[in-house]
């Protein structure tokens, strides 16, 4: 159920409980999910309950919710900082089973992985983003874990380090801060990784053109 902000229902001029998020699953468009309904209800408690929702009131269900399963290792015991297992360095873990959740941490830490791989082919170091931007927080989160047992993670600012609270400053503020902090320190890493990059490629390019003269 997503919160429904920003929704208001035509019929009454007010905002719903909640907002149901429906994706279109064949061409036909007969047939659509409900986004985000892991449940452990049981099937009849769930027909009986989404009967409830007006829209659905005739709907046939082809399946029913279930828990979703996330499985990953406990990576800061397993993995090195650049994602590969510390007792074989030559096999590199990306995604969801590292303990990130979300689409789009499974995919950062896909592209870091990558990076990671390359770095090692080209024998140079790889450099992890620092911890202050957001992907920086969470491939640290992964690589070296927190207090307490390890569990998979959404990219969130309580990963970033904090800032310290002045007087009169708002919530709303010092988290602005901290994405400032985050973007500026990315600008700054990326531009160094371009810089070293670029230099390696000027390099290399010039080592396969110049030719001995006879």
């Amino acid at each position: 159920l997503l919160k429904p902000v920003g929704f208001t229902d035509p019929k009454t001029g007010r905002r719903p409980w909640a907002v149901i998020q429906l994706r279109r699953e064949n061409e036909q468009a007969s047939m659509y999910s409900l986004v985000g309904f892991q449940t452990k209800m049981t099937w009849p408690e769930q027909k009986r309950i989404l009967a409830k929702i007006p829209a659905l009131k005739d709907a046939e269900f082809f399946r029913y919710g279930s828990v979703h399963r996330n499985s990953y290792i406990e990576s800061p015991k397993t993995l090195s900082p650049d994602l590969s297992f510390k007792t074989n360095n030559r096999i590199f873990l990306a995604g969801q089973i590292t303990g990130v959740e979300g689409y789009t941490e499974s995919a950062a830490i896909g592209l870091l992985a990558g990076q990671a791989v390359v770095a090692k082919i080209s024998l140079r170091q790889y450099q992890q983003p620092p911890k202050d931007t957001m992907i920086g927080a969470l491939v640290h989160y992964v690589c070296y874990g927190s207090e307490g047992p390890f569990q998979p993670m959404n990219t969130n600012l309580g990963l970033l380090p904090t800032i310290e609270k002045t007087k009169g400053q708002s919530k709303q503020q010092r988290r602005a801060l901290q994405c400032q902090r985050a973007r500026a320190a990315f600008d700054q890493y990326f531009e160094a990784r371009f810089s070293a990059d670029s230099g390696r490629l000027s390099t290399n390019s010039s080592d396969r053109t110049i030719q001995p003269q006879h």
